[in-house]
């Protein structure tokens, strides 16, 4: 894919006008200035991963082993992940027009979760943290159970899983509040193809942790009014319709269809988290887009929306990291998130990024 990517540098460079006497840069850069900090740094390293549910029928949970093997000897202290939380859905719930669309696709429905705890999303993510301040060295199973009801009434079903994942089979069981329909619905997401419960889920429980953080951010999902989503959607398929982009779609299918071969899904993973695959990004899609000249501005109305959410994903990152200042976080995000959260996140003075390369070689 390299050469693909390479190939057309040239053409994106025109785009970008020559420097003149009247472009400014601010000399204060914050990422210039790190420390050292009083205390261990704050070290993200992320992970930008295919979306599993989109691999072939080949794929098995148990190709990510490897995977896994190499991310626990990493040792993160902190797992965060590409989903909206359950505070920022129960906002968005209270304008449902405008974010209807984000509503369907990222948030969980809470409903039968808030009938069985008789908590609200803010009231269980209240409990959440007053149960984890005071959580015991070995909780009970039916301690587990509980959190798990409490996180999925707070919206935050990625951090039940890793609860469920902690009991021993046997305990997982509808008792301590928690119903058939609950239990099943557990069980169901557990095993589901999706990077979330399978890398990340897996790997907190592995590590002895107790949640996952859930950093997307959808607010700025409704930058399109519902007259134009047609015409819109149709742009951005036009200007995907281009020679990185269809040269991306290629490779990526080649990759996806060894994944069944020794070492098939780290030579996925590998190829995601390369330099040349966040430049390729950009070139197949912001960057056209960037500059796609329609007179509704789409492109740049996409373009828009997508830094405002890595901006907001890393914001949320940032958060996390201030709570326990030294913390070492593996933050899974789609590929193409990645190039964008590291750029972002290395203007941090209290961040500091590390590279994948060693955990994948």
């Amino acid at each position: 894919m390299r050469s693909v990517f390479l190939a057309f540098t040239a053409l994106f460079a025109l785009g970008a006008t020559a420097a003149t006497a009247q472009d400014y840069h601010p000399a204060f850069q914050p990422g210039q200035y790190k420390g050292p900090p009083a205390g261990r740094v704050n070290e993200v390293m992320v992970l930008g991963t295919p979306h599993l549910s989109g691999l072939p029928d080949t794929f098995r949970a148990e190709q990510l082993n490897p995977l896994l093997d190499r991310l626990a000897a990493w040792q993160p202290t902190a797992i965060s992940i590409e989903n909206v939380s359950g505070l920022q859905c129960d906002a968005m719930r209270r304008m449902p027009t405008r974010y209807a669309a984000a509503l369907r696709g990222y948030c969980d429905d809470t409903t039968a979760a808030e009938a069985a705890s008789g908590m609200d999303v803010p009231a269980a993510n209240v409990e959440v943290e007053r149960i984890l301040a005071e959580w015991p060295h070995a909780p009970t199973a039916a301690q587990r159970r509980q959190l798990a009801l409490t996180f999925l009434a707070a919206g935050e079903a990625p951090s039940a899983i890793v609860q469920w994942l902690r009991l021993n089979e046997a305990d997982r069981v509808a008792q301590d509040g928690l119903t058939e329909e609950l239990v099943t619905a557990l069980n169901t997401r557990m095993v589901q193809k999706n990077e979330t419960e399978l890398v990340a889920a897996k790997l907190a429980a592995r590590l002895g942790q107790e949640r996952l953080w859930a950093v997307d951010d959808h607010t700025a999902s409704w930058h399109i009014p519902a007259g134009e989503t047609r015409a819109y959607g149709a742009n951005l398929r036009g200007v995907w319709n281009n020679p990185v982009a269809n040269a991306s779609k290629e490779a990526h299918q080649a990759l996806n269809a060894r994944v069944d071969q020794p070492d098939g899904i780290m030579d996925i993973y590998r190829d995601a988290n390369t330099a040349e695959s966040a430049l390729g990004a950009y070139q197949a899609d912001f960057g056209p887009n960037h500059m796609e000249p329609s007179e509704q501005a789409y492109g740049r109305r996409y373009l828009s929306y997508w830094e405002t959410r890595n901006l907001r994903m890393v914001a949320n990152i940032r958060e996390v990291l201030g709570r326990e200042p030294g913390t070492r976080m593996l933050t899974l995000v789609g590929a193409s998130h990645k190039g964008y959260y590291e750029a972002y996140l290395d203007q941090m003075h209290d961040v500091h990024v590390v590279s994948t390369d060693t955990v994948l070689r």
